[in-house]
């Protein structure tokens, strides 16, 4: 059996080193569409070096990206196909602002393997500290197509919110009503070619022939772009464009986003927390984003 899900939750925790600068931290603003308009003083908070914020989904690319959701395939006890994988959701939580140059240490390891049946899904988790103390906490869920079916802990029916998704608790609900706010984030057609140099170099998003062997008429962009883009636009929105006042960020990936198409991106907002809806604006408003909250201050 490729997975071996008593393996992979028993395996040691890989620990490793972190570094990353302010061209780090830029190129991925880039890479999520910021910088236009370029002149712009909103979006010169995230481009120019001497006025450098950083918007906290950095942290699923910091350090080129290491582990990343393919590093995490190569732990003990994982040997799939990366055709057959997919990135179905992402949970980060921020301890405190991350810095625009920094060393830290990230330490890695299966969290959760369920058992789909058709499917099965991994949890992996990296802690992030440095010197002053904890940093960040991603939860990356990896959808592995054919990989179920041995008799494991199925899990939860759908990937909660709080803090961490894989921590368990009751899924929330769609949002209801008409949002607060609704705002429209084209992307480019070589996005994810921009995108790919902060560390995820998945040929999915890259290669027409992977792509179809994958099941895709196209390279797709990457979940974590469309997550990225996602929460700037919260950020600019609704917080005043203060990177600080985020504490966390879940979503589901309900769906793929086509280089060069418009995401539409509707908000549910209270003071404490934003639920967030994403969609493909040129394919009928397909879902993209789904079961989508911003914690924040």
């Amino acid at each position: 059996m490729p997975i071996d899900a008593a393996k992979a939750l028993a395996a040691e925790p890989r620990t490793g080193a972190l570094s990353w600068d302010h061209k780090d931290v830029q190129l991925y603003h880039l890479g999520i569409g910021a910088g236009s308009p370029a002149t712009d003083p909103d979006e010169l908070r995230y481009t120019l070096e001497s006025r450098l914020h950083v918007l906290p989904s950095f942290a699923t690319v910091a350090g080129a990206g290491k582990p990343g959701v393919t590093g995490g395939l190569s732990m003990p006890g994982i040997e799939v196909d990366l055709a057959r994988v997919l990135h179905g959701g992402q949970s980060l939580v921020i301890h405190r602002p991350i810095p625009a140059t920094g060393s830290a240490t990230a330490t890695n390891r299966i969290a959760a393997v369920y058992d789909k049946g058709k499917a099965a899904v991994l949890v992996l988790r990296t802690e992030v500290a440095d010197p002053d103390g904890p940093l960040w906490t991603n939860d990356a869920q990896i959808f592995i197509r054919g990989e179920g079916g041995w008799g494991g802990d199925r899990g939860p029916s759908a990937l909660p919110h709080s803090r961490l998704r894989s921590s368990g608790g009751t899924p929330t609900e769609p949002p209801s009503g008409e949002p607060g706010r609704t705002v429209e984030r084209p992307t480019r057609e070589d996005q994810a070619l921009l995108y790919r140099l902060s560390g995820d170099w998945n040929p999915l998003h890259a290669d027409p022939e992977f792509a179809k062997v994958a099941g895709f008429e196209r390279p797709i962009l990457h979940g974590l772009c469309t997550y990225g883009i996602t929460l700037k636009a919260v950020v600019d929105t609704l917080l005043g464009g203060d990177v600080t006042r985020v504490r966390s960020y879940a979503t589901r990936f309900a769906g793929v986003v086509y280089p060069g198409e418009t995401l539409r991106i509707r908000m549910w907002h209270t003071p404490e927390s934003t639920r967030v809806a994403v969609s493909a604006v040129e394919r009928d408003d397909a879902p993209v984003l789904a079961d989508t909250i911003v914690e924040h201050t």
